[in-house]
Parts: structure tokens; C-alpha cells; sequence
């Protein structure tokens, strides 16, 4: 007999083909099982679109519900916003018993749904496959709680730590492979965040340039860091291509207002930070990175131009949760930052 935990995976898969679409929602996934049979799945797609508990019970249209179980990897909104609420979708469909992962902190929904479920008749469970579905819903959740988003430095570099090149060489340090797995790490954020200096000097384009990652979604934010913006070349990708009004220009002595602004004023809940290594140390020590995403390429070049500069930091940092993949002869670490305290 399949467990709870195991279906509570597949509504996490759910989950996660929203990761980058749904800002300022959260990517949410359900899936309905009745007698070991899944009957209906689905997620969120964007924000004003049917949340996963409705999409899911669209996708179980014509069968008695009657008896089933909906898994989802967050607590049924409870209030009437854009969409309905799901409680009231699942109450109406006849579903007999939720199974959901996280507690909503949203502060209008957080722990009415148990309430309103149970005073109807439904058997309500929390806390199934909780630690990935807080993995999934970081974002959401930091935004909630500070009004900042989710970050993540995102940087290639040499084995001995420099971002650049010998003269000559050419512009890449890590190979196809890698790249590609840049493209998709795009397409999971909200926001690109750079600096006046990489523009002018790396000539970005900071776009999701593989079709499929691309569809359904629009390009990322694509932030550019400055406080002298009448250097911008106006030619630059980000000011010339057909992206460009997805291109803003911020100041770049207060990146922490920078970010809130982006919360309040775009809704993003995540961004990736592409840049030198003087902005990126000055976002580390500012304690504004969360996230460290880092290719190591096999080479060693030398030079002035380290992943990170700037003054130093007053400690070192360590990262959790730490994973590593293989991408050809290059090597990906990705961590959670240890806040301090």
C-alpha cells in the first residue's frame, strides 16, 4: 500500500513545475488518490490562475471524489483573493480527507483551513513531507516573513577562484553543460541581479534562452545595479534586445532597499545574483545572499578578478545542505548560506 509520504512526493513533483512562474504566489502541487488510484493532479501555473487544488480537481472531472484523498504541499488557501478559496473546492467536490505538507504563514490563511475542513467533515493532516515542501516554498516564505526575497550568488569560476580568462582565451570558463544548467537555474527565479560594471563589461544578455524553459513564463527581471546609470551603453543587450522593458535600472549603494523594492513593486520572490566579485562580496557581507550556486571549471588562470573581492568578510561563512553535480569536466556546489544567530 503506497504511503502518504509517497504520495506527498508526487504532488511535490507538482510543485516544483511552478518554481520561477508563480511570483507573488507560491508554486503549490496536489494530486487526488482514491483506493491507490491517482484521479486528478495539478499545480499552479501563475498568479490569477487556478490554484493546484482546483487544477487538480479539474483533472478529476466526471469521478466520484467521494472517498479520495487530495496531497497537498500547502495548507488550502482559505480566503477569497484573486481565485476562490480551495477549502470551499474541496469541501464542494466531496473529498474526504487532506493530506498537506507546509503550514501556510500567511497570516489570514495560517491554520484556518484545519478548522473549516474538519467542521465539514474532512480528515485533515499536516506536516507529510514538510522539510521539502519548506525547500520548495523558501521563497515565498522569507518574503512573507521580511519582505525580502530569496538570493542566490550564482558564479563560474577557475579553480583557483578567478571569474575571468587569460587575455585571449575567450569568454567561457566552463562548458556547454554547465551553461545549459545556467539556463534552467534562470528559469527558477523571478529576478537576475547585476552590476553597472559587469554590463559594461561583460555585455550581458541575462536571458532563459532555451524555448522550453522559456514557455509560460516571462523572461526574468533583469536588475542593474548602479548609481551612475548614464554610463549604460545603450546598446547593451539589456537596453537593445526585445526584452527590454524586463530590464530596470536600480541604485547600487542600498542593494537591501533595491530588493525590497523589487518584492513590493514587481512581486518577485526570488533573484540570482550574476555579477564581478566586488558587488557579490558587498551583497555577502551585507548578509543578503541565502543561497551560493558555484561551477568550478578544471583550469587554472591567474589574475586579478576573484569570485569575490571587496574588503573581506568579518567571518567565514559556511554553507549547508550542500550538493554537488557533475556537468562534463565541470563540477556545480550548491549550499544554503548559515545565517548568523
Amino acid at each position: 500500500m503506497t504511503s502518504d509520504g509517497e504520495w506527498m512526493a508526487l504532488a511535490l513533483e507538482e510543485a516544483r513545475k511552478g518554481i520561477g512562474r508563480t511570483a507573488p504566489n507560491p508554486p503549490v502541487g496536489a494530486v487526488i488518490v482514491k483506493d491507490g488510484v491517482v484521479l486528478g493532479k495539478g499545480w499552479h501555473r501563475a498568479a490569477g490562475q487556478p490554484h493546484a487544488e482546483r487544477e487538480a480537481i479539474a483533472g478529476a472531472r466526471g469521478k466520484d471524489l467521494r472517498g479520495s484523498t487530495i496531497y497537498v504541499t500547502l495548507e488550502p488557501c482559505s480566503t477569497h483573493g484573486r481565485t476562490p478559496p480551495c477549502t470551499q473546492g474541496i469541501i464542494d467536490a466531496g473529498i474526504s480527507r487532506v493530506v498537506y505538507a507546509c503550514v501556510d504563514r500567511n497570516p489570514d490563511h495560517a491554520g484556518r483551513a484545519d478548522r473549516i475542513l474538519t467542521e465539514s467533515g474532512i480528515e485533515v493532516v499536516s506536516g507529510t513531507g514538510g522539510e521539502k515542501g519548506e525547500e520548495i516554498l523558501r521563497p515565498f516564505f522569507k518574503v512573507r516573513e521580511t519582505g525580502l526575497p530569496w538570493v542566490i550568488w550564482k558564479t563560474a569560476m577557475s579553480l583557483d577562484g578567478r571569474i575571468t580568462r587569460p587575455p585571449g582565451e575567450g569568454q567561457w570558463l566552463t562548458g556547454e553543460l554547465a551553461r545549459a544548467d545556467v539556463q534552467r537555474l534562470r528559469s527558477t527565479v523571478d529576478a537576475i541581479l547585476t552590476s553597472g560594471e559587469t554590463v559594461r563589461r561583460d555585455n550581458p544578455a541575462l536571458t532563459i534562452r532555451i524555448p522550453e524553459l522559456l514557455e509560460g513564463r516571462n523572461q526574468p527581471w533583469r536588475v542593474v545595479a548602479t548609481d551612475k546609470p548614464e554610463t549604460m551603453p545603450a546598446d547593451a543587450p539589456l537596453f537593445s534586445d526585445e526584452w527590454r522593458d524586463r530590464t530596470l535600472i536600480r541604485p547600487r549603494h542600498d542593494p537591501e532597499q533595491t530588493l525590497r523594492d523589487l518584492v513590493k513593486d514587481q512581486g518577485v520572490l526570488s533573484v540570482m545574483v550574476e555579477a564581478g566579485g566586488v558587488y557579490s562580496a558587498a551583497l555577502l557581507e551585507a548578509g543578503l545572499i541565502d543561497e551560493a550556486v558555484i561551477y568550478y571549471a578544471p583550469i587554472l588562470c591567474g589574475g586579478p578578478s576573484p569570485g569575490l573581492a571587496g574588503a573581506g568578510l568579518s567571518e567565514s561563512l559556511r554553507l549547508e545542505e550542500v550538493d554537488f553535480q557533475q556537468f562534463g569536466s565541470d563540477v556545480c556546489l550548491r549550499g544554503v548560506v548559515r545565517k548568523k544567530g
